[in-house]
């Protein structure tokens, strides 16, 4: 009878993790695509590599994690997007840092491209360094305005819009970074940016979605995307 018991309960997890992560009709009408199930890797794999990474990245509880120094390298998507809206929801470990990268060329042989940062802004040193290099950032480049960020350990809800040449980073609820790809703005913070000598960073291309492995224990889930019209 324990062991029953047992079995059902691992049953209900798991679907409750696929609920969690999956989408609802009125997620469907709208256009929204799944990019994460809550118990499978299917539709990742890793950056420049056919088949998803054997260690490091693992499916716990209905999210998909990155252990601390666990390794596996960062992951992308297996399909591309162009104009899109991007959420997830996401919490790091205490003086964690990792990214949500898009605008990724994998024939660099690097994985270059705008990265919307997800770091302990208290603890990590990278993000000690200011403000375009904390949390919702887009890195190294835009600082994001005034946030409502909760802490490590606690779930955050962040979202990437790219629709023509405009971006926008949001973070629970709010706009926090908005940018137009070859204005005046975007030349002037390259330029100051570790990017500058980077040809196509700051230019736009049907990309993956990457999730980066800093190192640190980072976990992701509802993760999910849809398409838009230019």
């Amino acid at each position: 009878m324990t062991s029953r018991l047992f079995s059902s309960a691992l049953v209900g997890l798991w679907i409750a993790a696929a609920t969690l992560n999956a989408a609802d009709p009125k997620s469907d009408a709208a256009g929204w695509i799944p990019l994460f199930d809550g118990h499978t890797t299917d539709g990742w794999r890793g950056f420049g590599k056919p088949a998803f990474p054997a260690q490091g990245w693992i499916v716990e509880d209905g999210w998909l994690k990155h252990t601390a120094k666990g390794g596996g390298g960062d992951i992308v998507t297996t399909g591309t997007f162009e104009n899109f809206e991007l959420q997830w929801e996401w919490k790091v470990a205490p003086g964690a840092n990792s990214g949500v990268k898009y605008f990724i060329d994998e024939k660099r042989g690097a994985p270059i491209g705008h990265e919307y940062q997800l770091i302990d802004d208290a603890l990590h040193p990278d993000a000690l360094v200011g403000p375009k290099r904390q949390t919702g950032s887009l890195y190294d480049a835009l600082p994001p305005s005034e946030r409502d960020l909760r802490p490590p350990g606690q779930v955050n809800t962040s979202s990437v819009v790219v629709r023509g040449d405009h971006v926008e980073h949001w973070l629970n609820g709010k706009r926090i970074v908005a940018y137009d790809l070859g204005s005046a703005e975007m030349i002037a913070a390259k330029a100051a940016s570790k990017f500058k000598n980077e040809a196509k960073w700051g230019t736009k291309f049907a990309t993956p979605i990457l999730l980066q492995d800093h190192g640190d224990e980072i976990s992701f889930r509802k993760l999910r995307i849809r398409p838009l019209k230019s």
